[in-house]
């Protein structure tokens, strides 16, 4: 265990918290904040080729019009809590600025007319967006490797992957351009990578953030989330975007702005579950090394750790793998260079059919068209029953596990929060599943079950590998029931007030 003292007392100087306050106390004008944020990027970008936008000048225009609100406003004022905090977004996130290319070729030009729920509320709270980040191709892939504009590197150690597909939101953040990203998580999209980068992401659960300008991959399991350093930097910015919005059908109508004040509440006596499956499935020596740790470290905490079984999270990677390319097969159908996207050149007095077929080609890279071949398969006549429709029924399963382990029926195991690995490996090196899908596929064994699921999840940096010639972190990660993400953010928070991983840097 590593006594760091309480984080949120003393942040580094790059953590969002530090940043924001260092602002309001007057120490720092947003231009100056904004513009050591644009430094970074430009000369740290070419290494990491983390985003795919820099917005230096839409930037340095925001950043001017907050020093101008700060000043008219005077010292004693209480400004917006993200005021002057720069923020990069996921480029599958609809913003006004610059363009949303989802990493795709068939999006490369589009400029969206309007800005997501999640980048409306992070403005209206202050924040000033800087970049768009790199991404697997509309969000499908697991390791950064998959975007039309080339791979995204691990800042850690530039030969490895940063996890997917959040990718570039990871690298940046942890490289230092901006203190927090949005990402977005489909089967583990957000906390992967976090785990690879040594930082902070969480989950919501599904309906918790607005998906409305999310550029739709499975649209039953996507959703938008932040990632950061630490904790007390995810609660703030996920406080700013979470909440009910009538633009979007499956947003929650549930208490939003209710949860930074409960981090500093200690875990004692709270329950967490350990499953049978994360110490058995944990092969990788490291990684069940980091876990014994922190399990460690939370009963020295105070809280109460209980071995339990979700007997179906096998089944996640394979019920995952029909239900989100199936999805996905739809969703990306309206991309055919007539209604959106690329459109390829005409041949005069050729069918339709052949200008759809080679738009689509052109436009979408190899793996989204493994998925769309495979969802399209999965749905076809005499498979949707074998394959779709057990799929959901094995859906059905997992969730009933998760929920039986968080009941409080006498019998039951009763915890506040699941803890296993966020991921089976460390960082692993560019190019070494590109040609084995499986083998990437099965990268997410501990993160898909959660979205099938719909509940919360989040990743936290708990120890690192240094097995290897590069110190690689490595993160666990915490399942709670729906509308839990407080209970995971405190039990987050007060494992950083007893460790220094979360204040590590590459």
């Amino acid at each position: 265990m590593s006594g760091a003292g309480d984080a949120s007392q003393s942040p580094r100087p790059d953590r969002l918290l530090a940043i924001r306050n260092s602002i309001a106390r007057g120490e720092r004008s947003v231009r100056e904040v904004v513009t050591d944020a644009i430094d970074r990027m430009t000369s740290g970008n070419p290494r990491t080729n983390a985003l795919t936008q820099i917005l230096a000048d839409e930037a340095m225009v925001r950043a001017a019009e907050l020093d101008a609100a700060r000043s008219s406003l005077g010292p004693a004022a209480t400004l917006p809590p993200l005021f002057g905090v720069p923020m990069i977004i996921k480029d599958n996130i609809c913003t006004r600025l610059g363009r949303t290319t989802c990493a795709s070729r068939m999006l490369e030009n589009y400029r969206s007319p309007f800005d997501a729920t999640s980048v409306r509320r992070l403005v209206e709270d202050g924040a000033v967006i800087v970049a768009k980040s790199n991404l697997d191709e509309f969000a499908m892939g697991g390791s950064g490797e998959h975007s039309a504009f080339g791979p995204t590197r691990n800042p850690w150690d530039l030969s490895r992957v940063p996890g997917g597909s959040s990718s570039g939101s990871a690298a940046a953040v942890a490289a230092g351009y901006a203190p927090a990203a949005l990402g977005s998580d489909t089967g583990g999209s957000i906390r992967q990578p976090a785990a690879l980068c040594g930082l902070t992401g969480i989950k919501p659960t599904y309906g918790r953030v607005s998906r409305l300008g999310l550029v739709a991959f499975a649209s039953s399991l996507d959703q938008v989330g932040p990632m950061a350093h630490a904790a007390a930097d995810v609660a703030p910015v996920l406080e700013a975007i979470m909440g009910h919005d009538p633009g979007d059908s499956t947003s929650l109508d549930a208490d939003a702005r209710q949860g930074s004040e409960l981090l500093t509440t200690p875990i004692v006596g709270l329950r967490l579950g350990v499953p049978s499956q994360a110490r058995s499935s944990a092969n990788h020596a490291s990684v069940s090394r980091v876990l014994e740790q922190t399990i460690a470290t939370f009963r020295a905490a105070g809280a109460t750790i209980v071995d339990i079984d979700l007997p179906h999270a096998d089944a996640g990677i394979a019920a995952y793998y029909i239900i989100a390319p199936a999805e996905a097969s739809s969703n990306l159908a309206r991309y055919d260079g007539v209604r959106f996207g690329r459109r390829a050149a005409v041949t005069q007095g050729e069918p339709l059919e052949a200008m759809y077929t080679r738009s689509r080609t052109e436009g979408f890279g190899s793996e989204v068209q493994r998925r769309i071949m495979l969802g399209t398969h999965v749905l076809s006549s005499g498979y949707y029953d074998a394959y779709y429709l057990t799929a959901l029924r094995a859906r059905r399963l997992i969730k009933r596990d998760f929920d039986r382990a968080f009941s409080r029926d006498p019998g039951m195991p009763g915890v506040h929060a699941v803890l296993m690995p966020a991921t089976p490996s460390p960082a692993f090196a560019l190019g070494e599943k590109v040609s084995d899908p499986l083998s990437l596929y099965l990268e997410d064994v501990y993160t898909v079950g959660v979205n099938l699921a719909g509940l919360p999840g989040l990743s936290f940096p708990a120890g690192f590998d240094t097995s290897g010639t590069a110190r690689l972190p490595i993160g666990m990660q915490l399942v709670g029931p729906a509308l839990g993400e407080w209970t995971l953010l405190r039990i987050a928070h007060q494992f950083q007030s007893l460790t220094d991983h979360h204040e590590q840097r590459p």
